[in-house]
């Protein structure tokens, strides 16, 4: 005969494993059908961006997004689906159609960049390239790929060195240089070999880029600065020093970008790590100046995505 110490053992194993099932089955419906209304604010959103500019808009956007099972947060990058899905969007947008990318990432795939970026040079619609945060490496390759990019005034780009895994190629090779082919194991010397062929491929392909904005011998030239890893992969370019390398780039970003850009929450904190109250100016009272007034009361605080 069971004593009831044993039946109480007995039932409360059996609750911990029910809740255990339960709260498992809750986090993944959540994950498949929690996203749903978000995604459709996205097209409904995209839907009139495309209606105000009579263009094909496509967003890649990279956010640090709850992309697991479990809400563990992945960095995104630019993949072989994503260079999959643009080419489709492109091929179903007729060819007198202005396309609209809105770009926003660190980059990614060489390859996948690539692709994305030699469909958009033979457009011969005007293709728009909008960065409102940043488009780094292979999102800086896409963007010179464009007709003209619209960027915020605090937006950057990138350089578009290559990168042998973790390291530049650019790097690889200086470091045979200084030590000497003879001084280094095989493995250096082939993957010397390897960034010396990555660095020139990329090198050509963003000159052919560049074709379509500048003369050939100023395609070279600043293709071999964003290529040849004078400065870090990190380096910010800025609005500015785009406009000094020849790149026709603009400020007046659309509103509507913005807007677009809070429909894709960073994720991966329990809280945010910045908060502010959103302010507007106020009417102005006796000829003076209008002074900033909160737009809501406290539930209306925003942050910073």
């Amino acid at each position: 005969m069971e004593t009831p110490v044993r039946l109480w053992s007995y039932h409360i194993a059996n609750l911990a494993r029910a809740a255990f099932w339960l709260l498992l089955v809750f986090v993944i419906a959540s994950q498949l059908f929690g996203g749903g209304g978000a995604e459709k604010r996205r097209a409904e959103m995209l839907g009139r961006f495309e209606g105000e500019r009579k263009s094909r808009v496509i967003a890649l956007i990279h956010r640090q997004e709850s992309a697991s099972m479990f809400g563990v947060s992945v960095p995104g990058s630019i993949s072989i689906d994503d260079s999959e899905a643009v080419l489709r969007a492109i091929r179903l947008t007729p060819p007198d159609q202005p396309i609209d990318v809105i770009l926003h990432t660190p980059g990614g795939l060489v390859l996948a960049a690539e692709q994305i970026a030699k469909a958009l040079v033979e457009r011969k619609a005007k293709v728009t390239v909008f960065v409102p945060h940043y488009a780094m490496s292979g999102g800086t390759l896409i963007a010179l790929a464009a007709d003209e990019v619209v960027m915020d005034a605090n937006a950057v780009l990138g350089p578009v060195d290559p990168q042998i895994g973790d390291m530049p190629a650019a790097s690889i090779i200086k470091a045979v240089e200084i030590k000497g082919p003879h001084r280094v194991s095989d493995e250096i010397l082939i993957l010397a070999d390897i960034a010396h062929k990555a660095r020139n491929q990329v090198g050509a392909f963003v000159a052919q880029v560049l074709l379509k904005q500048m003369p050939e011998k100023q395609a070279l030239q600043v293709a071999t600065v964003l290529t040849e890893g004078r400065w870090t992969h990190d380096f910010p370019i800025t609005v500015q020093a785009a406009r000094t390398l020849g790149l026709k780039v603009s400020t007046e970003m659309p509103r509507t970008v913005y807007d677009l850009m809070d429909l894709y929450p960073q994720g991966g904190g329990v809280r945010p790590s910045v908060w502010y109250v959103p302010m507007r100016r106020g009417p102005a009272q006796g000829g003076a100046p209008g002074q900033p007034s909160p737009v809501g009361q406290e539930k209306d605080a925003g942050k910073v995505k």
